[in-house]
């Protein structure tokens, strides 16, 4: 079966009905990555600053900056008689063929990704509507055009179905990891441990190694090489969240690290130097690409003061990282650190990876929420920090938890890889689906 091929100039019509009155509070905007047509948030602009064009139900609209970035859809009946700038053109469709078969024609094999190479412009590209009129399109009678809408909805309806069900495991994976992680501050995870033989020779409690801790501390302070600091205020039995193995022992965050202070206040420079600038930009998903982190002008007073070290523990103290810790491990470069960054400088006693197990988990989350989120931009500063609450287990246990969650860790991720190539099988079975339904003509 042939079908005759028509080129969009021919089928698509702009649509150029101009706003008398225009309304800020009644825009419409079109999402990326085919997400379809909203109403835009009210903005506050200067009156008759862009002209504002109508647009009508049922027509084809698309945003000439990322129609190549699946920024196209069908205005929805709700947003009937709503505005967008020329630089949002919409159109209306010739009476034989239907809106949604244009749509679908962009959208079947990610065609409108092809749409990238006649792109214009410097900065900001754009695709004008001249730039697609002699595209050519597929083009049945309605009748089958209605056929095969259907059919493309049948097949993407499955695989919203079966996103859901993938969007769940992924969520059930992020719970996952958080459970073990607070299990891990119970003392949930070595339970069978200490009621072994093994454990049951493990002589040092929590209270001990504390003791041993503070001790180091006093010592560091008398040799100068630590400042006394403020006491930290008692633990009173009411902010103790739950019930921890008797061994064990509740302290303060403070109380297990040499320091915790604020970053260095400079301008990065574009241009390397022998000594880089750490950002909160810099760290993404607790790793750093140091080939990309940038110089800066420093002394050496600010070297001695910021000079990153193996085990430092760094915690981004504002925006929307807030909270997220990254610990220093098999430094590569020499690297001072931002202000926008706390440092936490672990004592020789205390497991740096425990810290950092401690920092992930639920416990930890739910104390800087209490403490960080007030009025305005949240915010977590030192002495909140140092006050976090934190359950002390013996060394040797903290090495046993350490490798239980690495190894529960591990099996998580596994399963996370195959949800995620999940995720990438079903977008290829939907494209492989919805062209097969197109060739498929009979």
């Amino acid at each position: 079966m042939n079908w005759e091929k028509v080129k969009l100039g021919d089928l698509l019509f702009e649509s150029r009905i101009p706003a008398i009155e225009p309304n800020p509070d009644k825009r419409i905007r079109v999402k990326l990555n085919i997400q379809g047509v909203e109403k835009r948030p009210f903005e506050n602009e200067i009156k008759g600053a862009t002209k504002q064009f109508i647009r009508k139900a049922g027509q084809f609209i698309y945003g000439k900056q990322n129609f190549h970035k699946g920024a196209f859809g069908i205005v929805p009946i709700e947003l009937d008689g709503y505005e967008t700038s020329a630089d949002i053109p919409s159109f209306d469709v010739r009476s034989d063929c239907l809106a949604e078969w244009v749509f679908y024609y962009f959208k079947i094999g990610n065609k409108y990704l092809e749409l990238e190479k006649i792109a214009r412009g410097v900065g900001s590209k754009r695709i004008h509507p001249y730039q697609i009129a002699h595209l050519e399109i597929p083009l049945p009678s309605p009748e089958i055009q209605k056929k095969f809408i259907q059919r493309f909805k049948k097949v993407e309806s499955f695989g919203q179905d079966y996103q859901s069900a993938i969007n769940n495991q992924i969520d059930l994976m992020k719970l996952l990891r958080q459970q073990i992680l607070q299990e891990a501050m119970q003392g949930k995870l070595t339970e069978s441990w200490r009621n072994s033989e093994e454990g049951k020779k493990n002589k040092e409690t929590g209270q001990q190694l504390l003791e041993k801790i503070k001790a180091e501390k006093a010592k560091l302070i008398k040799e100068g090489k630590l400042k006394k600091e403020k006491e930290l205020p008692p633990i009173k039995p009411e902010e103790i969240p739950f019930e921890i193995p008797e061994s064990w022992e509740w302290c303060r965050l403070r109380d297990l690290c040499i320091k915790i202070h604020y970053g260095f206040n400079a301008a990065a420079k574009p241009e390397k130097s022998n000594i880089r600038l750490l950002r909160i930009t810099d760290i993404q998903n607790n790793h750093v690409d140091w080939e990309t982190v940038p110089g800066c002008d420093y002394t050496e007073s600010d070297v001695k003061n910021y000079l990153l070290k193996e085990n430092d523990i760094l915690i981004a103290r504002t925006g929307g990282t807030i909270g997220k810790s990254y610990l220093v491990e098999h430094l590569p470069v020499k690297s001072l650190f931002a202000s926008y960054l706390i440092r936490a400088t672990p004592l020789y006693n205390i497991s740096p990876r425990f810290l950092k197990g401690f920092l992930e988990s639920p416990l930890y989350w739910k104390q800087l929420h209490d403490a960080a989120w007030g009025a305005g931009q949240p915010n977590v500063n030192g002495t909140s920090l140092s006050n976090l609450l934190i359950p002390l287990p013996p060394l040797n246990e903290q090495k046993r938890i350490l490798a239980k969650i690495e190894q529960l860790v591990k099996q998580s991720d596994e399963m996370g890889k195959t949800v995620k190539q999940n995720q990438i099988y079903l977008q290829q079975l939907l494209q492989q689906g919805l062209r097969e339904l197109l060739e498929n003509k009979n």
